[in-house]
Order: structure tokens, then C-alpha cells, then sequence
């Protein structure tokens, strides 16, 4: 753990943050946010891979496609309609 913080008193905010001021409280719960944001918006892409010829659907496998094969040609990001 960082040093700076050692004397700091940590204060339960809502939404179970913990954080030793409300300025580090407030960006952890927007982080917070994005992430949760970010994992329900894959849930409305599919991955099409034109050099293996399949549609990838499952949320875990589109998110491992977004990180991993996004510089691949032929694999291109679409939303479910």
C-alpha cells in the first residue's frame, strides 16, 4: 500500500467505497460505473470472423475478441439488431 495514505482515516461511502476522501470516492465510483457500463455493452455486440467463418456471441468470448483480435483483419464488431 502507498505511503500517503497510511494516516488517512477510510470512510465507507455508498455503494460500498471505501476511500480516505470523497475526491478518490467519487472517481472510484465512476470507474466503477464505466466498468459495469462496459460489461453490459458487450452484451449487445457479436464478433464476426470472416477468416474463420463463425459468429462469436457469448459475452466472455466477445470481450476476449475485442482484446485480442481487433487488429486482425477480416474480424469486424457489430451490434445485435
Amino acid at each position: 500500500m502507498n505511503g500517503q495514505y497510511r494516516d488517512h482515516v477510510w470512510i465507507n461511502y455508498s455503494r460500498d467505497i471505501i476511500a480516505a476522501d470523497a475526491g478518490s470516492a467519487v472517481f472510484l465510483a465512476s470507474f466503477l460505473q464505466y466498468l459495469v457500463d462496459g460489461c453490459e455493452y458487450v452484451s449487445a455486440l457479436e464478433v464476426i470472423d470472416l477468416q474463420k467463418y463463425k459468429v462469436i456471441k457469448p459475452k466472455l468470448k466477445v470481450r476476449a475478441a475485442l482484446r485480442e483480435r481487433m487488429k486482425v483483419p477480416f474480424i469486424f464488431v457489430v451490434g445485435k439488431n
